[in-house]
């Protein structure tokens, strides 16, 4: 499937952001879950049979392959756009997810932080861009610069929030690869209650892991020099 990329605001704002950053040492631009090429390619699954889309959640990649924790950002800085990389879900399967999965396609960058002190997998969310609808951009990879650019820590996660559904997860990996969502224990089959994290300064346990499939998304950012 052919995919396309819309960079050219991105390619802009980064560059203007690079320019005003003091000129005591470089701004490193990096993309945050970008990996090199895996087998097979990071294509989400739809139109094909499953047509499988990520919905009602937040998410984080884990692992890919033998690359631990690639949402994980390893330096501090801004985060002034981000990718997705969409499948091309046809009529009926749209028709399908828009009746059972809450709606439009859309989705939002989310900023976590790992909670010390509480039990494991405790996150709390520190930032979230706004939602986009996503169905313009079905059977492509759109880059989103964000208006209000997002402050990140080193060690904190960069996650994908969809209160509906989005055709943003590629299959056939192999059990290493993993993502995490903010589901509850009971629930981890189940995509009938919304289980989205949204408030910003809360704190969910991302219990429910999902082997063998990568969620097709990334941020872009800016180091602080």
């Amino acid at each position: 499937m052919a995919m396309k990329k819309r960079t050219t605001l991105c390619a802009l704002t980064v560059l203007a952001l690079a320019l005003v950053l003091p000129a005591v040492a470089p701004a490193k631009i990096t993309e945050v879950g970008t990996l090199p090429e895996t087998s097979p390619a990071t294509v989400a699954s739809c139109p094909g049979n499953p047509c499988l889309a990520v919905s009602r959640t937040t998410g984080f990649q884990v692992r890919v392959g033998t690359a631990l924790r690639p949402l994980t950002s390893k330096r501090a800085g801004t985060v002034v756009a981000w990718t997705i990389s969409l499948g091309k879900p046809n009529a009926t399967q749209i028709k399908f997810f828009n009746a059972n999965e809450g709606g439009e396609s859309e989705a939002a960058l989310t900023i976590l932080r790992e909670v010390p002190g509480l039990p494991h997998l405790n996150y709390k969310l520190i930032a979230e861009s706004p939602p986009v609808k996503l169905k313009p951009y079905f059977g492509e990879t759109a880059q989103f610069p964000l208006e209000r650019t997002i402050p990140i820590r080193k060690g904190d996660i960069v996650a994908l929030s969809v209160p509906t559904w989005a055709p943003a997860l590629a299959l056939g990996f192999g059990h290493e690869t993993s993502w995490r969502a903010s589901r509850a224990r009971k629930a981890c089959s189940s995509t009938s209650s919304q289980s989205t994290q949204t408030a910003v300064g809360s704190a969910v346990q991302y219990i429910c892991l999902y082997q063998t499939a990568r969620l097709t998304y990334s941020a872009t950012l800016v180091s602080t020099p």
